[in-house]
């Protein structure tokens, strides 16, 4: 019996648990009242945009309304010139993970929606922007929308993520899939050392077909598109450079790599370029500087371009020797030219040896090179 007493209270107990939690439910209150003003930037305002260097752009508005004073959140909606934001071409929640009532916008970010909106590169146009207000399910668009009047400079407001050369003046030939990857040295800048021929090439996102495909045209400019013009120089190796974040390159003529000796100042040897951006000497004579504390065998490499003679050397400014040191020892860095830093120390063993030399500035890793003693 006082078992069965003992049942009855708990079920008691939960029951009128239950019915007291059943009554303290209510149904949320989504009512809203939109963003009555856009505070800032004004209506129409200019600006002629510097994604590199320019500050943000800082949106501001006063605050939706809500009944009970709960959470709002706020997105910051771009669209074309003659857009309604049914379909908004960008949208970033506000500063404060989208609770405050401003929205700071890089303007590497605001280029990209101008180019969003179908304004050109080297030009000027304009983009509608507004505030979305929400609460749970209910969204409403701002009572108020602006206009930016916008000037874009030269370049792409999205970079490719990867890039590839192909075409008739390269080394990979015509063939897309076969195309030669390039290394990213900064965000949207590229590049390679590799040879051109007389032909045309072309500049590809991926190896595939139907990927984004660009071309540099007369004036060096970069453009998006295949219509490539033709070389007709005879065949040189260059390190090109192609700077999508101002649409510009570079390519410059490498003339010769020299194996460069520190104690004596100058070359002991020149490497040919074989191809696939590597270049080699299959036998280079090796003797050690003697000074009277000991015999010094120091050394880095001089790349001899059209425009004068850089350094290549190791990124510690002081080496020990070989032995036992990680592959990163061999990596390859642009230097100085001063005679003693940043160079690397032959094996003991290549003293009044031959050595074979291998330098490589392909892109799928670090530039490097290795030396084997004969």
């Amino acid at each position: 019996m006082k078992k069965s007493l003992v049942y009855f209270s708990v079920a008691l107990l939960a029951l009128f648990t239950i019915t007291s939690c059943t009554k303290e439910v209510r149904d949320l209150d989504t009512s809203l009242t939109p963003v009555g003003r856009l505070s800032a930037p004004t209506d129409l305002s200019a600006i002629k945009l510097e994604p590199a260097t320019g500050a943000d752009l800082v949106f501001e508005w006063t605050a939706a309304q809500t009944a009970d004073s709960g959470l709002i959140l706020y997105e910051l909606v771009f669209d074309k010139a003659d857009g309604n934001f049914s379909n908004p071409i960008y949208r970033t929640v506000s500063d404060g993970s989208g609770v405050e009532t401003r929205a700071s916008l890089t303007q590497k970010d605001l280029n990209k929606v101008a180019a969003l909106a179908g304004v050109e590169s080297s030009s000027a146009g304009r983009v509608k922007w507004a505030v979305m207000a929400s609460k749970g399910t209910n969204a409403l668009l701002s009572a108020e929308t602006r206009t930016l009047q916008v000037e874009r400079p030269a370049g792409f407001a999205i970079v490719p993520a990867t890039l590839y050369l192909y075409g008739t003046a390269t080394e990979a030939g015509n063939d897309i899939t076969k195309a030669i990857p390039l290394k990213k040295v900064e965000e949207g800048v590229y590049e390679l050392y590799t040879s051109l021929q007389p032909g045309s090439y072309l500049l590809t996102e991926k190896p595939e077909a139907g990927a984004a495909q660009y071309f540099v045209d007369a004036t060096g400019m970069i453009r998006a598109g295949t219509t490539a013009p033709a070389l007709n120089e005879a065949k040189k190796v260059y390190r090109l450079r192609f700077d999508f974040n101002v649409a510009t390159t570079s390519a410059t003529e490498i003339q010769g790599l020299g194996l460069f000796m520190s104690a004596y100042n100058t070359e002991i040897g020149q490497l040919t370029y074989v191809g696939n951006s590597t270049w080699e000497a299959a036998r280079i004579p090796v003797e050690f500087f003697q000074f009277s504390w000991g015999r010094d065998e120091r050394y880095k490499f001089i790349l001899r371009t059209a425009t004068g003679n850089e350094y290549m050397g190791s990124q510690n400014a002081n080496n020990v020797q070989p032995a036992g040191q990680p592959r990163s020892y061999f990596s390859l860095v642009p230097v100085s030219n001063n005679q003693w830093d940043n160079t690397y120390k032959f094996d003991p063993a290549a003293d009044r040896k031959d050595v074979k030399v291998s330098v490589s500035f392909k892109a799928d890793g670090p530039y490097t090179h290795t030396i084997t003693v004969l």
